[in-house]
């Protein structure tokens, strides 16, 4: 669902809503108020010169509610937004959009803590899976892991660097045994023969080539490599 709410109109041009509050001279919502929008959102909380501006709480007629700063109409500040499918963000929005650091909590546990850019993970944040405990520390690109990262499990971990959320190039296991697998990961190209097109079907796979053995190490965030096989990021 959309994050933006509705556009309330001024009284003049024959809205169907309603409006309880203060007004300022020139007859336009400015204080405190509450409003019932044409198609069934409420918003009760701050305005100026007819505007959400302040501190306010909006209400969707399917559940979802924001509460939080705005800004000519736009929540615009710090904001928690609660969604209908019981997932809730927590933090900075520009412009009616996620921007800024926040923490995303999705419907089936997992959280995203870092920076956002236009409603996408953008910048360096931290994604937790909330089965297996499993989580990816590093850098997002408009939704995807990318460039340097690691990937932390249960008695493992690795350090590399990530491409479109796949692990690229060479990286590193670190073992809480005590030990390192150095490495590098491949993609691998499959034909999965002709189609009804007659044109080959090619699937893309990624295949880890460990190289050496050695003691732990300080990691320099050279251009190490990437994702584990385990990794699942949601949406």
């Amino acid at each position: 669902m959309s994050d933006v709410g509705s556009e309330e109109f001024d009284d003049e041009q024959g809205s169907l809503g309603e409006f309880e509050g203060d007004r300022n001279e020139a007859g336009e919502r400015h204080g405190q108020g509450k409003a019932v929008l044409p198609n069934g959102d409420t918003y009760q909380g701050a305005y100026e010169n007819g505007k959400r501006c302040g501190q306010g709480t909006y209400k969707f007629k399917n559940g979802a509610r924001y509460i939080g700063e705005w800004y000519m109409n736009l929540k615009h500040g710090q904001g928690t937004f609660y969604y209908p499918d019981g997932s809730k963000y927590e933090g900075s929005l520009v412009d009616d959009q996620r921007q800024g650091h926040g923490v995303y909590t999705y419907p089936n546990g997992d959280t995203y803590d870092g920076e956002w850019l236009h409603h996408q993970r953008h910048g360096q944040g931290t994604y937790r899976q909330h089965n297996t405990g499993s989580q990816y520390m590093g850098t997002w690109i408009m939704g995807k892991m990318e460039s340097a990262g690691e990937l932390i499990h249960q008695n493992h971990r690795y350090r590399g660097n990530f491409v479109n959320n796949n692990p690229s190039g060479p990286g590193k296991y670190v073992f809480d045994i005590g030990c390192e697998q150095h490495g590098e990961y491949l993609q691998i190209d499959q034909d999965k023969g002709d189609t009804e097109d007659d044109e080959p079907f090619i699937t893309t796979t990624l295949k880890w080539k460990p190289k050496a053995v050695t003691g732990l190490s300080v990691w320099t965030n050279e251009k190490d490599s990437a994702t584990s096989d385990q990794a699942v990021v949601e949406d």
